[in-house]
């Protein structure tokens, strides 16, 4: 056994399975195999030094199975580890006596080259460990699933044959639609960032994303397509099986479980369907001769890994994109900062309507505390629901249903201290006190205890009031304003999908929003300060991808389609008004090129006590490269140290997937880094090396997070 630090390999030797006969390659040519003794194993390990090739010989009863791509288990320190086996080579790197492979998991090749690089490629520039990729891109295995693509059998499609109604229509809205699905089906390879104005009916986004991996596969190719969340991704699989048929699809999310999981990837891996659509993992699914990738609302933090190294999809699909010269599509009703970034750049084309079509297809949208409302309502700022909204919301219900966005869920889920307005407070834990119902007793959001004889920690007051009106209380007091008309509650665990074409008051939280089958008469946003005083850098733009994503769900002004948007901000309010994500992008982007601040530079957070951090950055030699700030002390996070402690006092530990940041309790340090693209994979290397370096010696240890969006 030895290390080996580089990643290369013989390609030829890398071939995929191919239909559903047996696993083994019919190439496995056991002379040939002889002649490369040597097996180079990646462990699924968990120390940052220990992530690169070790390399084991190959007993002789192993050999035909010993194939790159496969599971093994080796003995390493004394002890057995998974891992897969990279590649076959003549020679170790090492005169050292080798270590036997002790195991083959599954003669399957589950780890195909491609995604071997990808996952070396997302490792390198998150400076992260590349089996922390390799645990999202290969499901766990199943044996019961893989003994059915073992087995010699005649493959019989399943799921009926694809109807193929044609296509939508939508891609016609846009004057650079039409020729981007011409060059999909010509095999060619464009890239582009999509606005869309499809938010139901049969032109909707689902149809669009449809009709570009219909075109790609009238070329002979595969495609990905990953969506932020469940119900996203049953619209899409649903379009895509209506205009390819089930076979060709193949549906990827650990919310299936386990075993559909391992068999959709097994299919894909096979070649039994050519499109893979999911959520994150999706990103990495073994598509043969893979011709698109496709992300629909990159802007969505759901779309972040939430384990190590906490990489973005976007940042996979467009690297996976760049190493097999694959079409992009960035698509979404609004336009991220990082997107506007690509068609800055050049990299990536728009496809957006023009004016006119935009005049025709949107609805008409009212800032309700602007100038002109506000002389005609001075009371506008201070009502939850100002006249105007009331007066959208009374004619849309005659002629259709209405929506109404709010912030938060919950009856009243922020409560404060009504003689001085100071936040209401859980006396065990501190964390903010929040009402269920209308006479329910005031509870802890975090540890849930009741507090039944609260009294103000400020003023010694024992009266509280609602500082924020969440979902439940909203929609109980829309139903006593219109009697006999239906309410419609979707918010946290009660989410409804689809709402019918009848008169009816739908109260929805963000990214809760039912499609109305024709569209909504009156689309309200209601709590808009709420969503731009979050202290946070995307504050602006999250709040305008959530208005853009509700106010595409109402009719055009043609039919009758109105919104009506709440909030100070005049700017971005603005942007709806004239219904201008890409202005909005554009201006977001600008401002933070002019202060140094993501996307327009890529930065990193380093995370631990002090004197950790301190000698973390010591070793590095950043001088004329990036920018340092800090390190300093990191604000105390109640709620986390409030779990850790009910942790420690159940004798629970924190497992796995708990970060060292998680760990780190109020006296932890912070450090900023931040670098230009320019300097990127200089800079991302050395981060990479410094911790494998420090983490040989034991030192302590230093949370490493690149690009976090819950840190600006």
């Amino acid at each position: 056994m030895t290390d080996r630090t580089d990643h290369g390999g013989d390609d030829g030797q890398l071939t995929l399975l191919h239909g559903f006969g047996p696993a083994r390659l019919p190439s496995a040519d056991p002379v040939r195999a002889a002649a490369l003794p040597i097996a180079r194993v990646l462990l699924d390990g968990q120390l940052p030094h220990l992530d690169r090739y070790f390399d084991y010989s190959v007993p002789a009863e192993l050999d035909a199975d010993a194939q790159p791509g496969v599971r093994v288990k080796v003995r390493f320190a004394g002890r057995e580890h998974a891992g897969f086996l990279a590649e076959r080579v003549a020679e170790a790197s090492t005169t050292a006596t080798l270590l036997p492979l002790a195991k083959i998991v599954s003669p399957l090749q589950v780890l195909t080259p491609e995604i071997l690089d990808l996952a070396t490629s997302v490792a390198e520039r998150a400076a992260g460990m590349v089996s922390d990729v390799l645990r999202s891109a290969v499901p766990p295995r199943m044996a019961r699933v893989e003994a059915e693509f073992l087995e010699p059998r005649h493959h019989t499609a399943d799921g009926a044959a694809p109807g193929d109604p044609g296509p939508s229509g939508g891609f016609l809205r846009y004057p650079t639609g039409p020729a981007y699905l011409q060059h999909l089906a010509a095999g060619e390879s464009p890239r582009a960032a999509l606005t869309s104005l499809g938010g139901y009916g049969s032109a909707a986004w689902t149809a669009e994303l449809a009709d570009a991996v219909v075109a790609t596969a009238a070329s002979g190719r595969g495609a990905v397509v990953v969506v932020p969340d469940q119900r996203d991704l049953a619209r899409v699989e649903a379009a895509l099986v209506a205009r390819l048929g089930a076979a060709a699809v193949a549906r990827l999310t650990a919310e299936d479980g386990a075993t559909p999981r391992y068999r959709n990837f097994l299919r894909l891996l096979t070649g039994a369907a050519t499109v893979a659509v999911g959520t994150r993992s999706a990103a990495y699914a073994p598509v043969r001769n893979l011709g698109l990738v496709c992300l629909w609302d990159d802007g969505d933090d759901q779309h972040v890994e939430q384990r190590a190294p906490y990489q973005h999809v976007r940042d996979v699909l467009l690297l996976r994109a760049e190493q097999k010269g694959a079409a992009v599509l960035l698509a979404s009703f609004t336009r991220s900062t990082q997107a506007q970034r690509l068609v800055d750049t050049g990299w990536a084309r728009t496809i957006e309507a023009d004016r006119p079509e935009v005049r025709r297809s949107t609805p008409r949208v009212m800032h309700a505390t602007d100038a002109y409302q506000l002389e005609r309502d001075p009371l506008a700022a201070q009502a939850r629901i100002p006249h105007v909204a009331w007066s959208a919301a009374q004619v849309g219900l005659r002629h259709g249903p209405v929506l109404l966005q709010v912030a938060r869920t919950g009856f009243s889920p922020a409560l404060a201290c009504e003689r001085c307005r100071h936040p209401a407070r859980c006396r065990v834990c501190a964390g903010p006190l929040a009402q269920t119902g209308r006479n329910a007793l005031p509870a802890c959001r975090w540890c849930g205890r009741p507090e039944a004889q609260w009294s103000c920690s400020e003023c010694g007051g024992t009266r509280l009031r609602a500082t924020v009106s969440g979902s439940t209380r909203t929609a109980e007091e829309l139903g006593r304003a219109f009697p006999g008309i239906p309410v419609v509650s979707s918010a946290g665990e009660h989410i409804v999908d689809d709402v019918g074409e009848a008169p009816a008051v739908v109260v929805a939280t963000p990214g809760a929003e039912p499609v109305a089958a024709t569209g909504y008469a009156a689309v309200i946003l209601l709590d808009g300060n709420a969503l731009l005083g979050r202290e946070s850098l995307r504050a602006g733009e999250e709040a305008r991808r959530r208005w853009f994503s509700a106010a595409v769900l109402a009719r055009p002004a043609a039919l009758g389609g109105t919104v009506v948007i709440t909030g100070d901000d005049d700017v971005a309010a603005g942007h709806l008004v004239r219904w201008d994500p890409a202005g909005a992008a554009a201006r977001e982007l600008a401002e933070r090129q002019e202060l140094g601040l993501p996307p327009a530079v890529r930065f990193a957070v380093l995370t631990g006590s002090r004197e950790a951090v301190l000698h973390f950055l010591e070793g590095m030699d950043l001088d004329g490269v990036a920018r340092v700030v800090g390190p300093s002390p990191v604000p105390p996070d109640v709620r986390r140290d409030a779990q850790a402690a009910a942790r420690a006092a159940a004798g629970t530990p924190i497992r796995g997937g708990a970060s060292t940041e998680a760990l780190a309790g109020q006296g932890s340090h912070r450090a900023l880094v931040f670098f230009p693209y320019r300097a990127a994979a200089g800079v991302t290397r050395q981060l990479r090396s410094r911790r494998a370096a420090l983490s040989a010696r034991r030192a302590e240890p230093v949370h490493l997070r690149l690009d976090a969006l819950d840190v600006l």
